[in-house]
C-alpha cells in the first residue's frame, strides 16, 4: 500500500494569491485551462479546507439550494473543515468540521484515507499550518495569469528552495502548472 501524501492542489495568481480581499475565486474562472484529470480525484481518500475556502464554495455553488452537488463532486470522500464557527453542512456530505491543532486531524484523515492521498484545498494559512509541522508532501499549483495586489495568500510563511523540490512543469492553456515536494522544517 502506497503511503498517503498531503497534497496542497490548488489554483494561485502570478502575485501568490489564493482569493480577492473579499474571499472570492471569481478571478479563476476568467482564465481557461484544461479540465481536472480523473486521476488527481481517483487517488484522494480524504481532503480539508479553511472555512473561507468551505464557505466560498457554499456561496458561490449554492449548496444552501441545491446540495446534492456536493455529493455529485465528492461523493461520501471525507472532508475535514478547520473553523470556529459553527458549520451548516449540506444534506448527505461527509463533513467533519474541527478546530484547533492540525496534528490530530492529519492522523484521523490518514486513518480515513485507507493509503490514499489527501487534498489540501485550501486555504493557505491552512496549509501553512500543516508544512509547519512537516504534514504537507507536495505543492501542485496551477499559476494563473492573473495579478490581485492583495488578498490571501499562497502559503503566508518563509519557506526556503532548501525545502522544495521542482518535480514537474507544464502549459495548462493559460496556466503554469507546477508540482513540487515539499519536505519537512530542519
Amino acid at each position: 500500500m502506497q503511503q498517503t501524501k498531503v497534497r496542497y492542489y490548488t489554483a494561485t495568481t502570478l502575485d501568490g494569491f489564493l482569493a480577492d480581499e473579499q474571499h472570492s475565486l471569481e478571478w479563476l474562472f476568467e482564465v481557461k485551462r484544461e479540465e481536472e484529470s480523473s486521476d488527481f480525484m481517483t487517488s484522494l481518500g480524504a481532503f480539508v479546507m479553511g472555512r473561507n475556502t468551505f464557505d466560498w464554495i457554499v456561496q458561490h455553488e449554492k449548496l444552501g439550494e441545491h446540495p446534492e452537488k456536493w455529493r455529485e463532486w465528492h461523493g461520501d470522500l471525507p472532508c475535514w473543515v478547520f473553523t470556529n464557527r459553527e458549520l451548516v453542512i449540506p444534506a448527505g456530505a461527509n463533513i467533519k468540521p474541527v478546530q484547533g491543532p492540525v496534528k490530530p486531524v492529519y492522523e484521523a484523515m490518514v486513518a480515513a484515507a485507507q493509503g490514499k492521498d489527501i487534498w489540501m484545498a485550501g486555504g493557505g494559512e491552512l496549509a501553512a499550518r500543516f508544512a509547519d509541522e512537516g504534514l504537507l508532501d507536495e505543492l501542485t499549483l496551477h499559476i494563473a495569469p492573473v495579478t490581485l495586489g492583495k488578498g490571501a495568500p499562497l502559503l503566508p510563511r518563509r519557506i526556503l528552495s532548501s525545502r522544495l523540490q521542482l518535480i514537474d512543469v507544464r502549459q495548462n492553456g493559460q496556466f503554469i502548472d507546477a508540482r513540487y515536494r515539499l519536505s519537512p522544517p530542519p
